[in-house]
This record gives C-alpha cells, sequence and structure tokens, in this order.
C-alpha cells in the first residue's frame, strides 16, 4: 500500500476519508464527509460535493451477474463536477469537464465522454458508453450494456431494459444503441437491443419496440414512424 498524497491546492470539507493508492490533482475540492475509495484517480480542478462514495467495488448474490473484474480504477478527469451524494464504481472513467448531478449512480466500466452531464438521481448500469456531450436527464435509467454516441439527448425519467425475457431463460444482455444525435422524450421505454438512428427523435411516453431508423421522429406503443426529420 502507499499512502495517498494531497496537493497544498486541495479544499477538504469535514470528515473526509481518503483510502491508499489515491491520486489527487491541483485544485480540488472535495466536500465533507466524502470518502474516496482506494486507487481512485482525480485529475486537476475537479470538485466533488458532500456525502459522496467513489471507487466503489462491486458486490452482490447469486442472482445478479457473474461479473469478471477488470480490476480497474475510476479515473476522474480535469475540470468535472460531481454533486451531492453520488456514488460511482470503480472501473469507470469520467471524461473531461463532466457534471454528474445530486444523487446520480454510475456502476462499474463506464466510461462518460468529455463534457457530458448526468443529472440528478439518474442512473447509469454496468458496461455502458456514454459518448461526448450527451445529456442523461433526471431520474433517467441507462440499463447496463447500453452505448449512447456523441450529442444524445436522453429526458427525464426514460427507462431502459437489457434482458428480453425479464431473467425467466438465458439471455446475452444487451442495451440500446442510440445513435449521434438521436433525442429520447420524457417517459420513454426502450426495450433491449433496439438502435434508434442518428438524429431521431422518440415522443414522450413511447415504447420502442423495434429499431428506429436515422432522422425519423416516432411515437407512440408501440412507438411509429410519424415523419422523416426535414420532411
Amino acid at each position: 500500500m502507499h499512502l495517498s498524497s494531497v496537493p497544498e491546492s486541495t479544499q477538504l470539507g469535514k470528515h473526509v476519508v481518503i483510502e491508499d493508492n489515491v491520486v489527487i490533482g491541483k485544485n480540488v475540492t472535495i466536500g465533507h464527509n466524502t470518502t474516496i475509495l482506494q486507487g481512485t484517480q482525480i485529475g486537476d480542478d475537479v470538485t466533488i460535493g458532500n456525502n459522496c462514495v467513489l471507487g466503489i467495488k462491486t458486490s452482490g448474490n447469486q442472482l445478479m451477474r457473474k461479473k469478471a473484474d477488470k480490476d480497474g480504477r475510476l479515473n476522474i478527469q480535469s475540470g468535472s463536477r460531481i454533486g451531492h451524494i453520488a456514488s460511482i464504481y470503480t472501473g469507470t472513467n469520467i471524461g473531461k469537464n463532466v457534471f454528474i448531478g445530486d444523487h446520480a449512480s454510475i456502476r462499474e466500466n463506464v466510461s462518460v465522454g468529455d463534457k457530458s452531464v448526468v443529472g440528478r438521481a439518474a442512473i447509469v448500469e454496468l458496461n455502458s458508453l456514454i459518448g461526448d456531450s450527451c445529456t442523461i436527464q433526471t431520474l433517467a435509467y441507462v440499463t447496463g450494456d447500453t452505448t449512447l454516441e456523441d450529442n444524445v439527448f436522453i429526458g427525464p425519467c426514460v427507462s431502459m431494459s437489457n434482458d428480453k425475457y425479464m431473467g425467466a431463460k438465458n439471455f446475452t444482455l444487451n442495451g440500446p444503441y442510440i445513435k449521434t444525435g438521436a433525442k429520447i422524450g420524457n417517459n420513454a421505454s426502450l426495450l433491449p437491443g433496439i438502435t434508434v438512428g442518428r438524429d431521431s427523435i422518440i415522443g414522450a411516453g413511447a415504447a420502442v419496440t423495434k429499431d428506429i431508423e436515422d432522422n425519423i421522429t416516432a411515437a407512440g406503443v408501440p412507438a411509429k414512424r410519424l415523419n422523416h426529420n426535414g420532411d
């Protein structure tokens, strides 16, 4: 074990816990009662709120998937801001100038691209890829094994799933794939493995059960094409 070195420029709140092998850059602010777990790496000019837990190692029971432990570290790159009571797991990479809202949770082996937003109480599950400049709004649920390309917008309370049979039989878990510039309206539901095409728009409350082409507006239950964007 190597004791962590805290630069003089670090602003520490009360009762902060920093475990061994943590790397902290310059001009970092860490709020009251926050815990930085072993191996976490924090870049320059990062702000972390109160009561956060960063670098969590996974646990579970027999019903949960058997995950290969990649023994990765949580890496938070420069300029990112993390709100209060957020939890982020090990093996995840948070890009530059990312904003993570209060109460958000980001699981292991996730990548969040530069300048993206993970909103208040949003959840991003394991093995998901979030591109650059994406917005995931309040209370949205990004299921495991999901890909969001760049500039994707996910509205409040959107829900996604990655298990077609809901645990009833074996299935390779596969979340939605949402292409660059797509926008998903609030309270929409996306089924496992569907693709939403580039620059397409999904209306509020829609249930997306099949792939959506590029540049399409779709809405309804199930979601159906309303028009080709630009018509």
